[in-house]
C-alpha cells in the first residue's frame, strides 16, 4: 500500500482495504494564515484493530450432565426439579449480598431523598409519577421508573440506613401497580432485565424492613426471572437481550436452586455478547451510551459472581477488554465523551467512574474501523470523525444521520461539536426536537438542499441514505513533524442529487491548525445540470463568541479559555460565504445550552464543487 491505507465501510458492517489514491491537496487558501500545501503522504501502516474472536463467545464447554441440565431447562423443566429432584422447592431468599464497584450519582440520589427524580437535568416529583406499565411516560422516564436505574443513585447518596425506606416505599408502589407480568414498557426485555439485575445488586436498599414486603419482593424477583427465561429472545435489540441475559445469570447465581438457570443464562449471554459488537468492540448501534450500558451490565454481573465466590466465564473479562478502548476513543480534551448517535456530552466524572469500575486499563483506540470512528491526537488537540454509515435499522437505538461529521477540542475547550442529545429527549430536551437533533444539520458536516444524508425516522430508527463510506488515513510531514490526515466520502446524496460528498481533514502536528476541504463529486460519468443549495455547518462549543469578517469569508472565535481562533474560507470557494446562526448543545447533565454555529452556504453546480477552509489558533 504505497500511499497509506483506504477502507471501504458498508452499512452492513463489512470492510475492504485497497491501495489509497492520494488525498486531494488544499489549494487556493490565499490568506496569510494558511499553511503551505502538504506533500503527498508517506507510507504508514494502519494500527491493527483488536479483533473480536467470535469463538470466545460460544457457550462454555460443559460436561454431559451440565449440557443435559441446560437442555432440559431450556425446554421448560423447573430449575428446582433439575437442581434437587428429591426435595420440595426451596423458599425464596437471596444467597449473597452483592457489592458492585460501580457507584451512582450523588446529586440524583439526594434529589430522590427530597422526593424528586433527577433525570437528564429535569426534576420530576416522585408522588406524581404513575408507575403502571401503560402510564404515558417519555422513554427516558420509562427506563428510569421501570428499570429501577435510580437504585444506584440512591445507594450513592447516604448510608443504607438513611435511604432504604425510600427504596422500599417506591418498590411497594411499583409492585402494587404491576402485580404480574403484562404488556407495556415495564415488561420489555431490557427494562425487566435492568430491573431484576438492579433488585439483586441493590437488595439491601429494598429488603431490609417490612417482612411482608420482603416476601413480595423475592416472589417478584423469581417471577421476573421466569418471565425473562421465556421472553429474552424477543428483545427489541441485542443490547436489550444482553440486559435480559445478565439478569437471568444473576438470578441463577443469587436465588435458590439456580444452577440450571445459570447454565442456561451463561450460554445465552455469551451468544448475545458475540452478536452485540463489531469486530473492534464497538456496539452495533454505534452509541456511546449503549457502549457504557453494556460495560455497566457486565461490571454488575461480575460483582454477582464475586458475591457467591464463583469465577465468571473468561469471555466476560474478554468482552470488557474489547468494550473499553473504543469508548475511550470518543473522549475529548476535557475527558468527556463526544456527542454521537443520540448521546449528549457525557461528563468525564461519569466515564472515569465506569472505567475504574471495569478494572480495564487501556489506551483509546485511534481507529475503530468497524465501529466507525477515527481519532487524531495532536499536541493538545483531539479530533474525532464519524467515518461509517449510520447503524442498520435492526441495530439503531437513536440513529443519527451524522456521517462525516467531526468534533474538535483543544485542551479542555470544545471548539467544534455536534448538537447531540436525541436519546435524552424527554428530560430537559423537548421531545418535539428529538428528530431534529438526529438530523444531518445538527452535526458538523455538509448538508445538501437542507436534506438528511440518511433518512431519520421516528422511534430512533434510520431509513435509506448512506450505504458506503470510503475512508483513508495517512500521515504527512509538516514542518518536519508527522501530521495525520483523514480523507473520507459517503454516497448518501448520490441517489437523490447525483453527488458524492468527500471530506479531507488535516490536523497540524502541534494541534493549533485544522485544514479542511469539502468536495462534491458527480456519482456518475456525467454531472447533472443546474445548481443546488448547500450548507457546511460547524457547531461551536458552549461559550464561544463568534464574529464575521467584513467580506463574510472569515470569522473570529473568542474561546472561554482566552484563546482566539480564526476560521477562513479558501480563495477558490466560489461565491460561498459564512453566516453565524443560533444552535444548541446538550451538555453532560442533559441540559440544552444555547450556542452558535458557523454556516458556509451558497449554491453549487450539480456537476460538483470544491470548498477548502482553515481553522487556526491565532493567540
Amino acid at each position: 500500500m504505497s500511499q497509506g491505507a483506504r477502507t471501504l465501510l458498508r452499512a452492513e458492517g463489512g470492510a475492504r482495504e485497497d491501495e489509497a489514491a492520494p488525498a486531494l491537496p488544499l489549494k487556493g487558501m490565499d490568506e496569510p494564515l494558511v499553511d503551505k500545501e502538504p506533500p503527498l503522504p508517506e507510507a504508514v501502516p494502519l494500527e491493527p484493530a483488536r479483533a473480536l474472536a467470535l469463538a470466545d463467545f460460544q457457550p462454555p464447554r460443559a460436561g454431559a450432565v451440565d449440557s443435559m441440565v441446560r437442555w432440559a431447562y431450556r425446554l421448560g423443566v423447573p430449575g428446582s426439579v433439575l437442581a434437587a429432584p428429591l426435595r420440595k422447592p426451596a423458599a425464596p431468599r437471596l444467597l449473597a449480598t452483592v457489592a458492585s464497584p460501580l457507584g451512582g450519582e450523588r446529586a440524583a440520589g439526594m434529589a430522590l431523598r427530597a422526593g424528586q427524580f433527577l433525570m437528564h437535568g429535569l426534576k420530576l416529583t416522585v408522588d406524581r409519577i404513575e408507575l403502571a406499565s401503560n402510564a404515558p411516560l417519555t422513554p427516558p422516564v420509562q427506563r428510569m421508573v421501570h428499570g429501577f436505574t435510580w437504585l444506584r443513585d440512591l445507594g450513592a447518596c447516604a448510608p443504607r440506613e438513611e435511604c432504604a425506606a425510600i427504596g422500599e416505599t417506591l418498590l411497594a408502589r411499583w409492585l402494587k401497580a404491576n402485580p404480574v407480568p403484562a404488556k407495556g414498557p415495564a415488561w420489555s426485555v431490557e427494562h425487566a432485565g435492568l430491573r431484576l439485575l438492579g433488585w439483586l445488586v441493590h437488595a439491601p436498599l429494598l429488603l431490609g424492613g417490612d417482612a411482608r414486603l420482603r416476601g413480595q419482593a423475592l416472589e417478584a424477583m423469581e417471577a421476573t426471572a421466569r418471565y425473562l427465561d421465556r421472553q429474552v429472545a424477543r428483545a427489541e435489540d441485542r443490547l436489550g437481550q444482553v440486559a435480559g441475559w445478565c439478569a437471568i445469570v444473576a438470578a441463577g447465581l443469587l436465588l435458590p436452586d439456580g444452577r440450571p438457570r445459570r447454565l442456561f443464562g451463561e450460554a445465552g449471554l455469551l451468544r448475545a455478547l458475540g452478536e452485540l459488537v463489531s469486530e473492534d468492540g464497538g456496539v452495533l448501534s454505534r452509541s456511546p451510551l449503549a457502549q457504557m450500558e453494556a460495560i455497566a451490565l457486565l461490571v454488575d454481573l461480575r460483582a454477582c459472581y464475586e458475591a457467591v465466590d464463583r469465577d465468571p466465564p473468561p469471555a466476560l473479562e474478554t468482552m470488557l477488554g474489547l468494550l473499553v478502548p473504543p469508548l475511550l476513543a470518543l473522549r475529548m480534551g476535557d475527558r468527556g465523551l463526544g456527542s454521537w448517535q443520540g448521546a449528549g456530552a457525557t461528563s468525564a466524572a461519569r466515564v472515569d467512574a465506569l472505567i475504574a469500575a471495569s478494572g480495564i486499563r487501556a489506551r483509546p483506540s485511534k481507529e475503530c474501523r468497524h465501529w466507525g470512528y477515527q481519532r487524531i491526537d495532536a499536541g493538545k488537540a483531539v479530533l474525532v470523525l464519524d467515518a461509517a454509515p449510520p447503524p442498520r435499522a435492526r441495530h439503531a437505538r437513536h440513529g443519527c444521520a451524522s456521517t462525516l461529521a467531526f468534533e474538535l477540542s483543544h485542551g479542555e475547550q470544545r471548539i467544534i461539536v455536534n448538537c447531540g442529545g436525541g436519546e435524552l429527549a424527554g428530560g430537559m430536551v423537548p421531545v418535539r426536537i428529538e428528530q431534529g437533533l438526529r438530523g444531518t444539520a445538527a452535526h458538523s458536516t455538509l448538508v445538501l438542499d437542507d436534506a438528511n444524508s440518511t433518512a431519520v425516522l421516528i422511534k430512533g430508527q434510520i431509513g435509506k441514505g448512506v450505504e458506503e463510506v470510503d475512508i483513508a488515513r495517512t500521515t504527512v510531514k509538516q514542518k518536519g513533524r508527522d501530521a495525520a490526515r483523514l480523507e473520507a466520502s459517503h454516497n448518501g446524496y448520490a441517489a437523490r442529487y447525483g453527488l458524492i460528498h468527500r471530506r479531507t481533514l488535516l490536523l497540524g502536528a502541534d494541534g493549533t491548525g485544522l485544514s479542511g476541504e469539502e468536495l462534491l463529486e458527480p456519482s456518475g460519468r456525467q454531472g447533472k445540470r443546474g445548481k443546488i443549495a448547500f450548507a457546511i455547518r460547524f457547531h461551536l462549543g458552549y461559550g464561544i463568541e463568534a464574529g464575521l469578517s467584513d467580506d463574510k469569508r472569515g470569522a473570529g472565535l473568542a474561546l472561554p479559555d482566552g484563546s482566539y481562533w480564526q476560521f477562513r474560507l479558501g480563495g477558490d470557494s466560489g461565491e460561498a460565504h459564512i453566516a453565524i446562526e443560533d444552535s444548541l448543545w446538550v451538555d453532560g447533565q442533559g441540559r440544552p445550552r444555547a450556542t452558535k454555529q458557523l454556516v458556509v452556504e451558497g449554491l453549487t453546480s450539480r456537476s460538483g464543487g470544491r470548498f477548502p477552509w482553515l481553522l487556526k489558533r491565532m493567540g
